[in-house]
Order: structure tokens, then C-alpha cells, then sequence
């Protein structure tokens, strides 16, 4: 009898994508009122419905409309999305997306994720001319050399500073661009690409777990609950530290027993597959020359430029994807690489990561889907319904779970802050405990579901080295239970004190 393969994860995301075009025929569609800060006219903009009404930016309209949020959070720029304004849900026309419009789902995403889209095209660009140069080969085998016998450094290091990014300016998009670099270090010390998956992939989603000043979870979503983003922020800096223990632990101990053992990793079946699709690039020949010195430094500081810009100068995916851009054509000319091979190498690069870039905008299309089928709203005014009456310990708890749903529908942790903070935030007055807590268990809900939301990033990084979703959750889910157990009694902890 033929084995049953797993769906690829194009596959995945088409039937989420058909299941939530069913959920808009079944879930009626409502809309909160949103409220917008004009920066040129200093004025408020309320939508309602499709109607839009002029409000003077005053502390006094803020309070009128019961948000508790001071006015200098959104003329300083803080909040910089329109917000959810509580109590003012109704329902609307019924607007179920059909046949045409799951169809045209994939397209859309594709259209409306164009930004990061081209970022990944463009890392891959640079990955086919820096592969060319001999550069990585040599730099693999010299970092194999140097960390004989202490391999465990690097799983370590790789993932605290990945941690370190996700909690101060979220990391976590750029990611993808560490999986084709790291995944050959990883297996010149003997272990399997799932420990290069897991270091990157855990650090990051740790990272913006515990977000302590990431300005687009932890400060976005404490501005749109009426709080200083530092309230609470000892609680998720211990979270963190705690967080990012237990995940190096655990890819730690399942790292020694594939380096013992490879078939003891979860992904044997596609050892040589993957080792070949890297190279081998311990037993490389090309020596360490002080060109190719200069090509890899060049390489490293392009993510040192990205990281700096996206934390201090307000980068986005235009100026990240322009860094690489730049690095390709400075590599080129080190290498003296003729105009012709340049092209022709970016091209096949680029190439390489399309499939990665197509799962990315068929994602976003999902979130089409709902955004179009107008239920979104629906589902945060139920899940606010929901926790009425609640003990506080019950209550918090419920809502790690709630969020955790809710980001399987809206992924985006911006998004999510300004979507649910002025809703949720206000429960927290109802049954006495801070409105920094929601801000956590918003935070701490989406990261433990992100482990494994296929509307997230996990399908996307699982395509660059081509490992199937079910390898995946087998490995994680371990992990994802011990953090759960831990998160949950932390936070029942947190309401007491």
C-alpha cells in the first residue's frame, strides 16, 4: 500500500484558506467603530460603517469614547494604526466569500505581502552570488575547525541572540534569512538542520514572546491599553530568561542524541537529501583568503546595518531589501564577478527562496479572506463576551487561550495590539487585576500558538530546507507543553501577587 504523504505547505495553507472562505457563511460579520489620529489636521477620524466623522484630538473625546489611553500616545506617534473602540460592536451585511474569492485569495496575498516578498527574493540573490565566491564553503569549514568538540556554543549562541533580537525590536520576519547561512554551520558539527531550525525558530519566537521593548507587541500593545509600556516588564524579562532556558535545554538535549546518533533525528529519512542540497562544507578545499574574509564581512554587516536600521532609524522592508541589494553588487565586485554570471546567479538565487516567497502571500491571504468576510471583529467581541463573571485566576488564563486563537486568524502582533488592547484591556479593571497582564497574555498567547501557526511564520521557514509540518510538530510539541504548563503558572502566579 502506497504511503500517504503530508500536504506540502502551500497545500496547508489552501485548505486554512478554504475553511475560513466557509467560516464567513457561517460567522456573522460586524465591525467595531475605529477611531484615527490625523498627524497634519491634529484630529481625531471615527469610522463607522463605511461613514467617516471629524473629532478634535483632545484628552476630553478620548474619554467620551471610554479609551482609556492619554492623548500623547497617538500625537507622539506611539499609536500609529486606528484602534477598536469598545462598545461600539455591530453587526453588518453578511458578506460571505465565495468560490471567486478564495480563488483570488492566494493573488491578493501575494499583492499585499509584496514587501517581504521581495526582501526574501532579494536575500536569496544574495545567497547565489556569495555561494559562488567560495566564501561560505570557507568560512563553514574554518568555524567547524575552531568549534571541535564545544559544538554546543553554537546552539547557544545562535539562540540567545536571536531571543535578544525578537524581545528588543522584534526579529523575526528577517529570520528567513538565517535558515540557508546557518543551516550548513549546523551540519558541519554533525547535527541535523531541525537543530538549526529550532535555534533560529525557537529564539525568535521566544523572543517576541517575552517582547520587553519590542515596539511593535510589548510598547504598541501597552499604548493602546492606557499603561506605560515598562509596567510589567520585569514579569516578561523573567519570562524570558526563564523562556529561552528551557528552550535551549530542550534543543540541547535532542541536539546531543542526533550528534550520538543521527538516526535518532526526526528528519533521517531526508539526512542526505539535505546535506546535499547545502553542500558539505567541512571537508572544503578553498582556503580562508583575505578577500573572502572581506566578502563574509560584508555579508555579516548587512544584517548589522538591517538590525541597526530596523531598531534605530525606523527601517522597513523597502530600506531592509535596498541593504541587500547593495551587498550583492559590493560581493560582486569583490569577486570580480563579470556582469553577465552576476545576473544570472541573483536570478537563480532568488529563484531558490520563490517557493518560501509564495507561502508568505498565500498566508497573507487568509487574512484577506477575513479581513473581506468582516469577521474578524465578530470573533474578538465574542472572545471579550466570553470571560464575563470569571475568577481572576481562571480569567487570565482564559484569555492566553483566547489570544492564542485569535492569532491563528490575525497573525500580525501590531495588528492584534490595536485590534483587541481597547476591547480586552478594560476586563482587566472588571475583575481587579492590571491591565498589564492582558498585555502579557496577549503577548504570551500568540507566542506559544506562533510555535506552530501555519498562518504564521513556521511554514515559510520549513519550505527553505523543505521539511514537512508534521516532522515539525513532532519535534515541537514537547516543547510547546512544558512552555504552556509553565507560561499558565506564571500568569496564575502574576494575578496574586
Amino acid at each position: 500500500m502506497k504511503k500517504i504523504k503530508f500536504p506540502t505547505a502551500q497545500t496547508i495553507l489552501i485548505i486554512i484558506a478554504g475553511l475560513v472562505a466557509v467560516l464567513t457563511w457561517i460567522i456573522p460579520s460586524g465591525k467595531f467603530d475605529s477611531l484615527a489620529y490625523n498627524k497634519e489636521e491634529n484630529t481625531f477620524t471615527r469610522t463607522i460603517l463605511e461613514k467617516t466623522e471629524t473629532l478634535n484630538a483632545t484628552q476630553e473625546t478620548l474619554d467620551a469614547l471610554d479609551i482609556k489611553i492619554p492623548l500623547e500616545k497617538f500625537t507622539n506617534g506611539d499609536i500609529w494604526k486606528p484602534i477598536s473602540i469598545p462598545n461600539t460592536y455591530h453587526k453588518v451585511e453578511a458578506k460571505p466569500q465565495g468560490i471567486v474569492a478564495f480563488i483570488q485569495s492566494p493573488i491578493k496575498g501575494i499583492i499585499e505581502a509584496a514587501d517581504i516578498i521581495f526582501l526574501v527574493l532579494f536575500i536569496g540573490g544574495l545567497i547565489g552570488i556569495i555561494n559562488f565566491t567560495g566564501a561560505f564553503d570557507a568560512g563553514i569549514s574554518w568555524l567547524a575547525e575552531t568549534l571541535k568538540g564545544k559544538e554546543f556554543i553554537l546552539i547557544v549562541l545562535v539562540t540567545v541572540l536571536i531571543a535578544i533580537g525578537g524581545t528588543t525590536f522584534g526579529l523575526a520576519e528577517e529570520t528567513i534569512a538565517f535558515y540557508p547561512i546557518l543551516i550548513p554551520i549546523f551540519l558541519a558539527a554533525k547535527y541535523d538542520a531541525m537543530v538549526a531550525l529550532a535555534c533560529i525558530y525557537l529564539g525568535s519566537s521566544i523572543g517576541t514572546m517575552c517582547s520587553t521593548t519590542n515596539p511593535f507587541s510589548a510598547i504598541i500593545a501597552s499604548d493602546a491599553a492606557g499603561i506605560n509600556w515598562t509596567t510589567g516588564l520585569t514579569g516578561r524579562f523573567i519570562m524570558l530568561v526563564l523562556g529561552t532556558l528551557i528552550c535551549i535545554i530542550y534543543t540541547l538535549r535532542y541536539a546531543q542524541r542526533v550528534k550520538n546518533d543521527p538516526t535518532k533525528s526526526v528528519i533521517y529519512s531526508q539526512k542526505e537529501a539535505i546535506e546535499s542540497m547545502f553542500g558539505n562544507s567541512t571537508n572544503s578545499t578553498v582556503k580562508l583568503t583575505i578577500r573572502l574574509r572581506l566578502i563574509l564581512f560584508i555579508f555579516a554587516m548587512c544584517f548589522v546595518v538591517m538590525i541597526y536600521g530596523v531598531s534605530q532609524w525606523d527601517w522597513w522592508f523597502l530600506e531592509m531589501t535596498v541593504v541587500f541589494l547593495v551587498g550583492a553588487v559590493l560581493i560582486g565586485f569583490l569577486a570580480k564577478i563579470n556582469e553577465y554570471t552576476f545576473i544570472d546567479l541573483f536570478v537563480k538565487g532568488a529563484s531558490d527562496l520563490l517557493g518560501v516567497a509564495l507561502i508568505i502571500g498565500i498566508a497573507r491571504g487568509i487574512t484577506v479572506l477575513m479581513d473581506d468576510g468582516q469577521i474578524s471583529d465578530t470573533l474578538l467581541y465574542y472572545a471579550s463576551n466570553s470571560t464575563n463573571g470569571m475568577n481572576k485566576g481562571v480569567f487570565i488564563n482564559a484569555m492566553l487561550y483566547i489570544y492564542g486563537g485569535l492569532s491563528f486568524f490575525i497573525p500580525s502582533s501590531s495588528g492584534m495590539a490595536v485590534l483587541t488592547m481597547p476591547i480586552m484591556s478594560p476586563l482587566a479593571d472588571g475583575v481587579g487585576i492590571g491591565r498589564e497582564l492582558i498585555v502579557n497574555a496577549y503577548q504570551y498567547g500568540m507566542g506559544l500558538f506562533a510555535f506552530i501557526n501555519p498562518t504564521g511564520l513556521i511554514l515559510a521557514s520549513l519550505a527553505i530546507v523543505k521539511v514537512g509540518y508534521d516532522k515539525w510538530l513532532k519535534f515541537v510539541m514537547p516543547l510547546v507543553i512544558i512552555l504552556l504548563i509553565f507560561t499558565m503558572l506564571m500568569m496564575t502566579i502574576s494575578v496574586y501577587l
